[in-house]
């Protein structure tokens, strides 16, 4: 299993170097289109390599993907947690009521079961 997960991050490897270096040419990013530059007068703009935009993209949305669906399962995570919660106080609740049943009686659940037994004979 190791083998083919080093086979795969070295294809990986290989198509991302051969992508960069097919898209090395470069490309001017504007913050905002040319008339609402000129018409606020701010202007900014940057030249980068076309890979660099390409693999910003890719991470970028990888990265709002991933705080999107972090968001919308809160609500499990809640429940899950809410859910936790109630089963170790369960548990608890269960511990001290066994604790106090052998404290209070202990012959008394002997006696159960011999009863248990006659009846059943």
């Amino acid at each position: 299993m190791r083998y083919i997960r080093y086979a795969f991050l070295a294809t990986l490897g290989f198509v991302l170097v051969s992508v960069a270096f097919a898209n090395r040419g470069s490309v001017n990013l504007s913050l905002m289109p040319e008339a609402f530059e000129r018409a606020i007068g701010l202007s900014y703009s940057i030249e980068l390599p076309l890979f660099v935009v390409i693999f910003g993209a890719i991470i970028s949305g990888l990265l709002i993907g991933f705080v999107w669906e972090w968001l919308r399962e809160y609500k499990h995570r809640a429940e899950a947690a809410r859910k936790t919660q109630e089963v170790q106080v369960l548990n608890r609740q269960l511990k001290r009521e066994k604790r106090r049943n052998e404290a209070e009686a202990p012959s008394a659940q002997k006696d159960d079961v011999l009863a248990l037994l006659d009846k059943a004979s």
